[in-house]
């Protein structure tokens, strides 16, 4: 499966969440649902969890990523992801790289590759 990096950085196709979906895997639904909770205070149900990646078009999201400032404006903006805006870093990026410090480090790293 080829990569998919969301907006913020993430790589989606490294993402439990997005793995248990793709498998239809109800056992790493759950502990998907279980991490999230504990990592970020973020409380969804095992069958909540279904997500097809950030960027997919007309996909399944989870919850958070249906309200996220920082897709809304990537795909405003039709960039690939944040790494190749003209604007960045924006305040909504680094907003929510303060929510996640691995999204912050995926796009650092994103960015190095780009240099």
């Amino acid at each position: 499966m080829k990569e998919m990096i969301a907006y913020c950085g993430l790589v989606c196709t490294s993402c439990p969440q997005f793995i248990a979906t793709q498998n239809d895997d109800d056992v790493a639904r759950k502990e998907a649902a279980k991490r999230i909770a504990e990592k970020f205070g973020l409380y969804f149900k095992p069958e909540e969890i279904n997500c097809d990646g950030c960027i997919s078009s007309g996909g399944r999201l989870i919850g958070f990523c249906n309200t996220c400032e920082v897709r809304k404006c990537g795909i405003t903006k039709s960039v690939e992801n944040c790494s190749t805006c003209n604007d960045q870093p924006c305040d909504k990026l680094n907003k929510f790289h303060e929510f996640s410090p691995d999204a912050k480090a995926s796009f650092e790293a994103l960015i190095r590759k780009n240099v």
